[in-house]
């Protein structure tokens, strides 16, 4: 996303054109909102132990990056497959990343009892 990013900005603030320029700064103002929605997650749910509004973080920032490609696919088209060539390079598919819980009763170390 960072090589996007770089890439939407340097192809949009070269353009003629007025109107990708501005496209291009409102993009590189979302980029910069995801980014701190993307750092807000963290410490609002494991610190503060806030998950509604952890769970509120997320959808804004699903919102937030949906938006930003769609403007970002105006400006350069490269940059927009890039963002979302990290899921086509996945087949859309993250099946293969689950990990299997442990058998009922048995303790493993490899797994976090979230249980208090």
């Amino acid at each position: 996303m960072g090589f996007a990013a770089y890439r939407a900005w340097t192809t949009g603030e070269d353009s003629w054109d007025p109107n990708i320029r501005d496209l291009t700064r409102q993009g590189a103002t979302l980029y910069t909102v995801q980014l701190g929605l993307n750092l807000a997650w963290m410490p609002l749910f494991f610190v503060l132990k806030r998950p509604i509004e952890a769970t509120v973080d997320i959808a804004v920032l699903w919102g937030v990056v949906g938006y930003l490609t769609y403007i970002w696919g105006k400006v350069d088209r490269v940059a927009d497959m890039r963002q979302a060539g990290v899921g086509y390079l996945n087949d859309w598919n993250t099946k293969d990343k689950e990990v299997p819980l442990p058998p009922e009763g048995k303790k493993d170390t490899k797994y976090v009892d979230e249980k208090p």
